[in-house]
């Protein structure tokens, strides 16, 4: 079954976007993952195509109705394969993790709910019991660019995507520590030369090197999947 990433948005336009380069791109040219997009406009009932209403109780901005959100996500499901997980890319959402990708891209795809304006009426999240997912600590004029990342991590550990499978296993996050640092030639580059271990030839201590480095930089910078890492 080929992993699909089922798109609402009221911007389609915005797709594939970035998906339609490099190795999604290419993935998404060979059929090895599909992209299904449906636009919540389709979905309003006045000749305008309104999909938002004034918030409830006062307030700036606009909020996302409830019945027109949940007319398109009922045809998302019906489009999507049994089982497809349902999600809202929001800034309140639990973060997005390397785990997370993982179970979702060893899964039929996902459907992705884009959010504007203000936000969506929270009676539609919880009729359709909708994971909320967050891909960071600050917020986007809309879910669009957020589903796209969430898209292009998943679809990079499909089979076959990337050209060079190891490297999967061996990235940031794959052990739950950062990723140890790289080089490539030239040997010298402004006074600054490649540590002498990496050209030692020697794979043993390479690995060991490797792995302290890792373990090093995830202490000084992520202190939090360190602790984490020492508890698997």
């Amino acid at each position: 079954m080929t992993w699909r990433a089922t798109l609402l948005t009221i911007l389609p336009e915005m797709f594939p976007g970035p998906l339609g380069a490099s190795l999604a791109g290419k993935a998404l040219a060979e059929g090895k993952w599909a992209l299904d997009l449906i636009d919540i406009r389709d979905f309003a009932t006045d000749k305008h195509r309104s999909v938002d209403d004034t918030p409830a109780g006062g307030g700036a901005g606009m909020v996302m109705r409830a019945d027109i959100a949940a007319a398109a996500i009922d045809m998302a499901r019906h489009r999507a394969a049994p089982e497809t997980p349902l999600l809202y890319l929001s800034p309140r959402g639990q973060p997005l993790t390397q785990d997370r990708v993982r179970e979702l891209a060893k899964g039929p795809g996902a459907i992705l709910l884009c959010g504007r304006f203000e936000g969506i009426d929270e009676r539609v999240l919880e009729a359709c019991n909708i994971e909320e997912v967050s891909i960071g600590d600050y917020v986007l004029s809309g879910g669009e660019l957020a589903a796209m990342v969430l898209i292009d991590a998943c679809v990079r550990l499909l089979p076959g995507v990337a050209g060079n499978e190891t490297s999967l296993a061996e990235e940031s996050f794959a052990e739950g520590l950062l990723e140890y640092p790289h080089y490539t030639r030239p040997r010298e580059w402004e006074g600054r030369a490649i540590p002498e271990v990496l050209l030692s030839g020697d794979h043993k201590a390479i690995a060991k090197w490797r792995r302290e480095q890792a373990e090093e930089l995830t202490k000084s910078r992520r202190l939090d999947l360190w602790e984490k890492s020492k508890r698997r």
